[in-house]
């Protein structure tokens, strides 16, 4: 078997679908002996935005210091290994290939398969095992009680701002979303979380009275550094990460926070991709998420106007993201995805605010050559697979489409 054809079964198995409970995910860990060793410690966050930039941030002020770290996130932009980091570097093409064969033989006459997430899951923790990781970050895939990650116990629990979103699975409240989030919380373990709204504030403060875990909510930005991602929320993302950080122990001085935050890099999000003619990608896909890159949109360019390139998975609030987006763009393009679960643009057109100027195109590649004199910084946003498109249209490597 090669690499491309190990991943091509990996892929296939998103055809299980999402499959939320631990039964699965502590069976497979247990049996391809990845589960983490007692001197290695475990950050788990979840949360509805910002948790992607978190976790970055976390891996970088931790090694900073000095520390092997392991990062796990999703979804990927362009390549798989994206998801599973050591030290910054993506696991090796042959582990991948070498561990998916290990799992194939395990997992042959299971009743119940593994899903896509809980497989790239049990790849990313026997790759941390064996590079003898000190720190493991681990990323929720969705809500977080019943996310395979919760598999793995962790010393430290964040929570990054919680909002509506994947009501289908998480429930229609924010109630509701929050107290699936703040299930990842563990027995008397510390809970760090972002300023919330009220009513997942006290959800949080329940489970983790219930729990008997020691609370610190952040209420304010980091002040004081130059961080390396764009947008005002990332100074928050930074005070979160950092107090994860201290909750663990490790000590923290100035120049290794200065050094780790103007060093970061996490792809994606308000990045600039060219700049003739010039384009701004961003993943934001929900209002929460959306009101942010409005904010951020007018730090970098004030009153300017934007040329949108749009689309969207099925799913989600496009509704509102739309007019959200809408309030800074004079023009906008739709676009479906690469992915079965592609807004459809028809869709796409349904939701947008009345009289909004809108042409629409086969695909994204098309979308960018109508737009290749354009006058306008041209925004893409919508979903992160969208944006996985954009940055392969742009890079060297093949792209290796997910829906997960």
């Amino acid at each position: 078997m090669t690499y491309q054809q190990a991943l091509d079964w990996l892929y296939s198995t998103q055809n299980f679908g999402i499959k939320l409970g631990l039964d699965g995910p502590k069976k497979l860990l247990r049996q391809l002996l990845a589960n983490p060793t007692r001197n290695t410690q475990v950050v788990h966050l979840a949360g509805t935005n910002g948790k992607g930039s978190t976790s970055a941030i976390i891996d970088s002020l931790s090694r900073a210091t000095g520390l092997r770290c392991g990062l796990f996130t999703s979804p990927h932009l362009v390549d798989f290994r994206e998801r599973i980091r050591v030290n910054g570097e993506m696991i090796p093409e042959q582990v991948v290939l070498d561990t998916i064969l290990e799992i194939k033989e395990i997992v042959t006459d299971w009743e119940h398969h593994p899903t896509f997430f809980e497989l790239t899951l049990a790849i990313a923790m026997r790759h941390f095992k064996e590079t003898e990781c000190e720190l493991i970050i681990l990323e929720t895939g969705m809500g977080g009680r019943l996310d395979a990650t919760t598999a793995v116990p962790a010393d430290v629990c964040v929570i990054t701002p919680i909002a509506l979103d994947h009501s289908e699975w998480l429930g229609d409240t924010l109630e509701k979303v929050a107290r699936e989030k703040a299930g990842i919380i563990c027995e008397k373990k510390p809970v760090i979380s972002a300023k919330q709204e009220r009513s997942a504030a006290i959800v949080i403060a329940e489970e983790a009275e219930e729990k008997r875990a020691p609370l610190t909510t952040v209420n304010g930005p980091l002040l004081g550094y130059n961080i390396n991602l764009a947008g005002k929320h990332q100074a928050e993302n930074a005070q979160l990460a950092i107090e994860a950080v201290t909750a663990l122990g490790i000590p923290l001085d100035f120049d290794s926070v200065k050094y780790a935050l103007s060093n970061i890099s996490w792809p994606g999000r308000f990045e600039t991709l060219s700049e003739q003619p010039q384009i701004i990608i961003d993943g934001a896909h929900n209002p929460h998420a959306a009101n942010a890159l409005v904010d951020t949109w007018k730090q970098h360019f004030g009153e300017q106007k934007a040329t949108l390139v749009f689309g969207a998975v099925e799913e989600k609030d496009v509704d509102q993201v739309l007019e959200i987006l809408c309030s800074i763009s004079e023009e906008v393009h739709l676009t479906p995805l690469d992915s079965p679960r592609s807004l459809s643009t028809e869709a796409a057109i349904t939701a947008l605010p009345a009289n909004t100027s809108h042409t629409s195109h086969e695909n994204l590649e098309s979308a960018l050559k109508s737009l290749s004199d354009c006058k306008n910084p041209i925004l893409i946003a919508g979903s992160l697979f969208l944006i996985g498109e954009a940055k392969a249209l742009f890079g060297d490597g093949g792209f290796q489409r997910s829906t997960q």
